[in-house]
């Protein structure tokens, strides 16, 4: 069995990464750490877990004695504090999965732009490797620290990636993406208050998301042009999940049913990626709890319009986390996430 320690378990994506790996077979869960712990059986904090999982979640990181026997760091923390603890177990030989940002800008001083603060371990971003599954295996296999990809990204790349490589769509592109309010995180805001989501759907950093640069950086190595996204988020009163739609602009006229084949010709051997039929769409309600991304396409004149369904915590977090997990140690790519 392999040995995982979760840092930040008490976060939704933290809970959702214990909710995995305890019906993964080839895992089992040695530490637990959360800062807002108190030092009790994490089974105080989730109920659901008693019987299940009745581990101690400590306050504070042992790093020497976690090192001895775990096989792999998950890290389940806010963007701006990864990279203060990753490089502790990377210099003692550990694999690190870090589900923050704090990797996957390779520019640091976009990273600094974007999150308002300079970069405290340069020295691991080089090494870093995007962990979109579907799109860099081979890398991934190979990784010490992997960069799990945003939510908001991991839709969007995957609906665009495939029809920029062809050449078939200019690089301008406008992603219109709705969240449910977990994406936001566990930390209490007065914006994600009851009162304040119940009945209500806003749009929120309209074309200044920090997810921009990575998917712009991403996207970039699909495209022979510089690529542009116009990228508006929105929040929507849901617990779970994101609904992408994007909007791509054909340089020749091809009908729906040629932009599926390529979808579908692109991701066959993807175990997670669901194509829809022609002029089908998915919803959240298919793919929440699971992880799964699906696509389906429209075409419109000279307009592609692709629409991408996922579950932010799992395909847009911890399950995306677990897969690359799965590649990383040569294990079956779907253990523990069907």
């Amino acid at each position: 069995m392999l040995k995982a320690a979760i840092i930040g378990a008490t976060g939704y994506t933290g809970e959702e990464l214990i909710r995995i790996l305890l019906r993964h077979p080839d895992v089992e869960i040695s530490h637990l750490v959360s800062r807002s712990s108190r030092g009790a059986p994490i089974s105080q904090m989730f109920p659901w877990l008693e019987k299940r999982l009745d581990l101690e979640c400590h306050s504070q990181m042992d790093v020497e004695e976690m090192s001895k026997n775990t096989d792999i760091v998950f890290l389940a923390l806010p963007h701006r504090v990864s990279m203060e603890i990753a490089p502790n177990f990377l210099s003692n030989g550990k694999r690190v999965i870090d589900l923050s940002a704090d990797y996957r800008l390779k520019d640091i001083n976009e990273y600094q732009k974007w999150y308002g603060v300079s970069h405290k371990s340069t020295e691991f971003v080089k090494d870093s490797v995007y962990g979109l599954c579907e799109l860099n295996k081979d890398a991934i296999k190979k990784a010490k620290l992997i960069a799990n990809p945003g939510c908001y990204p991991t839709g969007a790349i995957l609906a665009c990636a495939p029809f920029l490589q062809t050449g078939l769509v200019d690089s301008d592109i406008i992603i219109d993406a709705k969240s449910g309010t977990s994406g936001a995180g566990r930390s209490p805001s007065v914006s994600l208050l009851y009162s304040e989501v119940s009945n209500n759907f806003k749009a929120y950093k309209v074309c200044n998301h920090q997810h921009t640069p990575e998917i712009t950086q991403e996207l970039a190595k699909y495209s022979e042009s510089a690529v542009h996204i116009s990228f508006v988020p929105h929040l929507v009163p849901m617990p779970r999940g994101i609904l992408s739609t994007i909007y791509m602009n054909l340089k020749k006229n091809i009908s729906v049913f040629e932009a599926v084949d390529i979808l579908k010709k692109f991701y066959a051997d993807q175990p997670f990626i669901r194509v829809k039929q022609a002029d089908m769409f998915p919803e959240i309600k298919d793919v929440a709890h699971s992880n799964f991304c699906d696509i389906g396409i429209k075409v419109d004149g000279k307009r592609l319009i692709a629409i991408a369904a996922i579950d932010n915590l799992v395909k847009g977090a911890a399950g995306q986390a677990v897969q690359n997990f799965n590649i990383m140690f040569g294990l079956e790519e779907t253990a523990g996430l069907m």
